[in-house]
């Protein structure tokens, strides 16, 4: 009672524009149902996106973003999709790689600008080509990373989010 509640809902690891409309039907059926079974007679906008953690997803946003009111980049198993190594195992060889100049930073600290990034710039594009006013953020740790958070800005996000230990 006399709370503005602007709640969405979170749908992640999508690869495909029917996938996401498949849920998006279901998630809007199921919020019908509640408001009925709670008698709620009120307005509620409830938005419902998705979470673009899967290359494919970000490769093909125009076609996703038709069924999504937000994006938001789950950048840490982006990451571990592009490289195709996770956070579990990457503490084996990081300080290899680094050493070696293979990687300059350990990439689920640091957003890979050049890869990783490419992808979220991609996606920004082709969402915002299709939906300009398309709201779009990352969770996960890279939202606690200076650098991370730059790039964010130069690309138009409009948001980041982080753990709280991560606040720079």
């Amino acid at each position: 009672q006399g709370i503005n509640a602007m709640p969405e809902i979170m749908i992640p690891l999508v690869g495909t524009e029917a996938e996401l409309k498949l849920l998006r039907g279901k998630t809007e059926e199921t919020i019908a149902a509640v408001k009925k079974a709670k008698s709620f007679s009120g307005t509620l906008d409830i938005l419902i996106g998705t979470m673009i953690e899967v290359p494919r997803a970000a490769l093909t946003a125009d076609e996703i973003a038709r069924q999504a009111d937000f994006f938001s980049f789950g950048t840490n198993d982006l990451t571990q999709m592009t490289f195709g190594f996770s956070r579990d195992d990457i503490n084996s060889f990081l300080p290899d790689y680094l050493q070696q100049d293979i990687l300059l930073i350990d990439p689920f600290q640091s957003l890979d600008t050049s890869g990783v990034g490419q992808l979220v710039d991609i996606a920004v594009k082709k969402g915002r080509g299709v939906k300009a006013g398309l709201k779009l953020g990352i969770c996960g740790e890279h939202g606690g990373d200076p650098a991370s958070v730059q790039f964010c800005h130069s690309v138009g996000l409009d948001y980041v989010s982080c753990s709280p230990f991560r606040v720079p």
